[in-house]
């Protein structure tokens, strides 16, 4: 037999990868992350940018996205990532691309069910997902932290203490990780017994989680069933709660088109979950409003049974074009866009994720050709309560989310060139920590243009956010 003549690429070991992340520093020193560069360019209006965001959206909510971000600096700064984006892109980025999240603030980690009905902590909102620089994510974490650190009146040098330790704990697990192997980074996630390990001996810290799982138990399609549900005539049906779930105009979703979405869908499982979902029957579909970034955008809930009382939601949300996408170099997302966003969001989540939702697929509407991605409804998932966590428990939950954010990094890129990169000492940590504090600023800065927006009639809001009326009357 023949030997094959094609060539082995010599493969860079960990140390040589590692070195070349290190040289990356000459390029972008470590320190150039401090640095936020807004810009004076027309595209930098916010309003304008905000308004470019609401294009297609249906018209009868974005009056309830504006309500929704108008509530504070942090709403406000959740339903912006593409104003970030855009700002981002003008800043210093070290060229290690990785598998992006892309909208990665601190609302966007929480809990859920694996497969195998077991809670992981993970990202879990991959809406604008897409090869980018590794820092980005890490920039719009930390300046999360602190606007919401802010927003709940912390003191500032708390505040930085929390965008930083978050930077540190990323820092800190991706050094960790590089010894790790392929696999093994595949395979890992942080699972809740994980959490309570971290948490130690704080009592406050043990109870929020055991409260969380808790919690998570409760979300269930059960559970679910009999909160949205109703039977009138022996019909089962979604309720309506106006205007945030209600039916569509059955001119524009048949039962005709769903079913042809749901065939499409279904193609796009593995084998044996097609198997598994058509052990369910269609039965009602409504709209749902969701979030606050999503707002206006078309999500459908769909009630399938198998049996009277053996429910199944799914989720189907439109997949819009990555936030990111002007901002990055063609060949970063080359092949990573998969000619349909709800596969672009799909493959980001599959990557990014320790697990991902055993219903997670996509199909394309025939109404107006409007790409979409498929997912369970609230399967076991949980979010942390921002609202009532005291400094030390946000500081606590920031490591958290540094450790989600490096491991998802980890599994889609290559540790050892971000280790490189990062190196043991606090260098990047401080530059981050000064980015969010000055990124921060802005945003607390285009809050106040956009409720001044509102005021003057530019934007149209259900609500009026009442401190800031008074503010600026």
């Amino acid at each position: 037999m023949a030997k094959s003549k094609t060539p082995s690429a010599r493969i860079r070991t960990k140390g040589e990868r590692r070195a070349a992340g290190k040289l990356l520093r000459n390029k972008c020193p470590r320190e150039a992350h401090a640095k936020v560069i807004i810009g004076t360019d027309a595209g930098r209006d916010v309003i304008k940018l905000i308004k470019e965001q609401n294009r297609d959206r249906l018209e009868n909510l974005v009056p309830v996205r504006h309500g929704r971000m108008s509530q504070s600096a942090f709403a406000f700064f959740r339903g912006t990532a593409g104003v970030q984006a855009h700002d981002l892109a003008g800043t210093p980025h070290s060229g290690i691309i990785v598998q992006a999240c892309g909208d990665c603030h601190l609302m966007n980690f929480g809990g859920f069910a694996t497969p195998e009905r077991n809670l992981t902590f993970d990202i879990n909102d991959f809406d604008e997902t897409l090869p980018a620089p590794f820092e980005w994510d890490i920039k719009r974490l930390a300046a999360s932290f602190i606007v919401a650190a802010r927003w709940r009146g912390f003191k500032a040098a708390d505040a930085r203490r929390i965008a930083v330790r978050m930077v540190r704990a990323y820092r800190e697990s991706m050094l960790e990780r590089v010894d790790a192997g392929v696999l093994e980074a595949w395979y890992s996630r942080i699972s809740f017994a994980d959490i309570k390990t971290i948490a130690g001996d704080d009592a406050e810290a043990v109870g929020r989680i055991e409260d969380l799982e808790a919690a998570a138990q409760q979300r269930t399609h059960e559970n679910v069933f009999a909160k949205l549900v109703s039977s009138d005539g022996g019909k089962v049906h979604i309720v309506d709660e106006p205007p945030l779930i209600y039916h569509p105009d059955d001119r524009e979703v048949t039962l005709e088109v769903i079913t042809k979405f749901l065939a499409d869908y279904r193609e796009t499982l593995p084998e044996e979950r097609q198997m598994l979902y058509d052990r369910y029957h269609f039965v009602d579909l409504a709209l749902k409003v969701v979030g606050v970034g999503s707002v206006g955008t078309r999500c459908f809930i769909v009630l399938m049974l198998a049996d009277p009382d053996d429910p199944l939601f799914l989720q189907i949300k439109e997949a819009r074009p990555s936030v990111l996408e002007p901002y990055v170099p063609k060949s970063a997302r080359a092949g990573a866009l998969a000619g349909h966003n709800g596969h672009r969001i799909v493959l980001g989540q599959r990557l990014m994720q320790a697990a991902s939702d055993i219903f997670l697929g996509w199909a394309t509407g025939s109404a107006g050709g409007r790409d979409f991605y498929v997912r369970q409804l609230r399967d076991m998932k949980v979010a942390a309560v921002v609202e009532t966590q005291s400094p030390s428990m946000m500081r606590a939950y920031a490591k958290l989310c540094g450790m989600g954010l490096a491991r998802a990094h980890d599994k889609a890129g290559d540790a050892a060139q971000i280790a490189g990169y990062l190196g043991k000492s606090d260098a990047f940590d401080e530059a981050i920590g000064d980015y969010a504090e000055a990124y921060a600023d802005q945003v607390e800065r285009d809050y106040a243009a956009f409720v001044t927006a509102i005021r003057s009639g530019k934007l149209v809001s259900d609500t009026m956010p009442g401190a800031l009326e008074a503010v600026l009357r």
